[in-house]
């Protein structure tokens, strides 16, 4: 194939930056947000000190810690520990729970970085997050201020937390999808492509991301990105249908919550 010219290789990248931007909109906050949600709803039902969620990350892979909650949590978030040291690495390596009175006398507690942290815990209890594709980190809660241990109870309630995080984080398949999305593109782009022709493309490329027949996307960011070229009545025109599809959804759902 043909090396892309310059113009051809930016018209590919503006086209696709734009179906990234929609779908960051629609879905690049969500993964943080609910992230945040959990870990303080766990610092309320554990009345602990803190609580984070840990993330594994490549290049160079490590664990970030995403989100904390509670009055010693803060300082948690933005730590990076690599996937294989302290109790968040331990638990996110053998994908098994973890529940700790004494950590200061366990061999795998990382003390240097829970200094990093601004606090030393006493206890910790940490659940791996799995999806089908294996480990995606560790949600940890920091001494609770009831007890000193963590029961049988504890780590049930805990795991369901984790269970709760790991279906936020598939929001972040947006930003991995966007990555896909360019080396698609540019791997197709020949040097006399028309920017209609770069659109179609991109397009295609987008179809390619939904994997899921049964919730399209990808397919509804690109009608999205489509607007930009629309009049105002035609604008007008898709409101209005979107508020009437969405009226539906909401009473279907509130059907189901019904029965």
């Amino acid at each position: 194939m043909a090396e892309p010219t310059a113009d051809a290789a930016i018209a590919a990248l503006v086209a696709a930056s734009r179906r990234s931007a929609v779908g960051r909109r629609l879905q690049g906050e969500v993964e943080q947000s609910l992230l945040q949600s959990i870990v303080d709803a766990t610092v309320r039902l554990f009345d602990a000190e803190a609580a984070s969620i840990a993330l594994f990350e490549h290049d160079p892979d490590r664990l970030e810690f995403r989100v904390a909650a509670g009055d010693k949590g803060a300082g948690a978030v933005g730590l990076a520990v690599p996937p294989t040291q302290g109790i968040v690495g331990y638990v996110y390596s053998t994908g098994q729970a973890l529940a700790l009175s004494d950590v200061g006398n366990d061999p795998r507690f990382n003390r240097d970085a829970a200094e990093q942290t601004g606090y030393v815990p006493r206890s910790i209890a940490a659940a791996p997050l799995f999806d089908e594709h294996g480990t995606l980190g560790v949600l940890q809660v920091l001494d609770k201020r009831s007890s000193p241990t963590f029961s049988l109870r504890d780590m049930e309630l805990l795991g369901v937390f984790a269970g709760q995080a790991t279906v936020a984080i598939a929001a972040a398949k947006v930003q991995r999808d966007t990555a896909r999305l360019l080396a698609s593109v540019l791997a197709e782009i020949g040097p006399e492509l028309e920017a209609e022709q770069v659109d179609a493309l991109v397009a295609s490329a987008t179809a390619n991301l939904d994997t899921d027949d049964e919730a399209p996307f990808w397919r509804m960011v690109d009608q999205i990105a489509r607007m930009r070229g629309m009049s105002d009545r035609e604008m007008s025109l898709v409101a209005d249908i979107l508020e009437v599809v969405a009226g539906h959804a909401e009473r279907t759902q509130r059907g189901r919550i019904g029965q």
